[in-house]
């Protein structure tokens, strides 16, 4: 299934039917008057996240919704039946923004979650509802409202517990099938990773997902490479783990530029919880690898992993240091006194 994290599509909500203009006329009645019924309301259009989604493809073939109108009142003060309801099942993690994609419409972050975005215009008045004692036999009659209509962005922001970063080919996706059950793609050039990856991460019996974005490089925040718009997907991850390439020629710079980028997109992304790790320590000795180690050290001012994804090495340590942080950042939201209670998507 191929991959798309952004989409626009025009939707509609639906008309409401007329009213209708009608007379009584039956056998006893020596008057009659009017019995002309309002018409139906018109389907509202409601967006609703669900399970089993990850990808907005679908919105590439149709994108254009339109939910039905109400269907018009008859006589013996019968209401017109209302327009269904169009309901557009999107993934957990998408946002509804503007056309202008300044304002963010609706922000869908659980599972079962619905949202009414456009209403359906209500059914117009029968004739009998304009009965008066100085208008016994009225003829007009309400059309029904319209519905509304604008075009909308969809954009998806993945929902995971940690997130993968760093330059182009830095090891991540390879760490990321040693350490879940993630089947991303590897090779030995850059921008093996095309879009963004998840994989469920299962260590010392606690569950957590983690995913790996398309690699940096510098001017991202510009359009440079990929570009930077699959940062998003990070957005609501609780720490970022940064992976530096061991065999880089100068691995200060090149966590330099990483963060350099991230601060560049902002959105609190240089502000996360960060573990950095010098990844495929296999490739070279261990005295190099500890002199590397302390010169990332010194450039982000934290203590740095030595890992290789391809081996294994370092990773159970480097597991072990992100599960605290994820149970202090949730400690964090819900205050000392009271008991995390977490449990990892």
């Amino acid at each position: 299934m191929h991959f798309l994290d952004q989409a626009k599509i025009f939707i509609r909500s639906g008309a409401g039917g007329p009213g209708a203009v009608s007379f009584r006329r039956e056998k006893f009645i020596e008057y009659g008057g009017p019995d002309g019924g309002d018409g139906g309301k018109g389907g509202d259009i409601v967006f609703e996240a669900v399970e089993g989604l990850n990808t907005l493809i679908d919105f590439r073939y149709t994108q254009h919704f339109r939910a039905p109108r109400g269907t018009g009142g008859s006589g013996q003060n019968r209401t017109g039946a209302g327009g269904n309801d169009l309901v557009i099942k999107v993934p957990v993690g998408t946002q509804v923004l503007d056309d202008e994609r300044e304002n963010v419409l609706a922000d869908f972050t659980e599972v079962g979650q619905r949202v009414v975005l456009l209403r359906g215009g209500d059914g117009g008045r029968g004739n009998a509802s304009y009965k008066s004692s100085t208008n016994r036999a009225p003829r007009q009659h309400g059309t029904g409202w319209p519905g509304e209509e604008r075009w909308v962005w969809l954009r998806l922001k993945l929902i995971a517990d940690a997130g993968l970063v760093g330059l182009p080919n830095a090891g991540k996706s390879t760490f990321l099938n040693a350490v879940s059950n993630a089947k991303a793609k590897v090779g030995d050039y850059p921008f093996t990773t095309l879009h963004p990856k998840l994989g469920v991460v299962r260590h010392k019996g606690v569950d957590f997902v983690l995913a790996d974005i398309p690699g940096l490089i510098e001017g991202a925040a510009e359009g440079a490479g990929i570009g930077d718009r699959f940062l998003g997907h990070v957005e609501r991850t609780r720490i970022l783990l940064h992976l530096i390439d061991a065999n880089n020629e100068d691995v200060a710079t090149a966590y330099r530029t990483v963060r350099d980028e991230l601060e560049a997109y902002g959105a609190g992304l240089d502000e996360k919880v960060e573990l950095v790790a010098l990844n495929k320590a296999d490739t070279i000795d261990d005295e190099l690898a500890e002199a590397l180690a302390a010169e990332l050290a010194e450039e982000s001012g934290a203590r740095v992993f030595i890992v290789s994804g391809a081996t294994g090495a370092g990773v159970e340590e480097i597991l072990d240091a992100i599960l605290p942080e994820l149970g202090a950042i949730q400690r964090e939201a819900v205050g000392d006194d009271e008991e995390p209670g977490w449990s990892p998507l």
